[in-house]
């Protein structure tokens, strides 16, 4: 490798949602910082397989009342 060139590459501490802890190397950060999970895979629908939909504004409601009867043969 070429001297001078490359990131800072030193050791993290990061915090899961859960609040487990364990210690990474990373670039981010200086060596010795915390980086706390918003989002892992004990909490993401996307790992879990639970979906939660959100009805922000009343959007999903006004969705489903539009497209109601797509797709339905009578």
């Amino acid at each position: 490798m070429k001297a001078g060139i490359h990131p800072d590459y030193h050791e993290i501490n990061v915090i899961m949602t859960d609040g487990t802890t364990f210690t990474t190397r990373s670039c981010s950060g200086k060596p010795g910082d915390t980086l706390r999970l918003d989002i892992d895979t004990k909490s993401h629908p996307a790992w879990t397989g639970v979906q939660r939909i959100m009805d922000t504004g009343g959007q999903v409601a006004k969705f489903n009342k539009r497209f109601a009867g797509l797709g339905v043969k009578t």
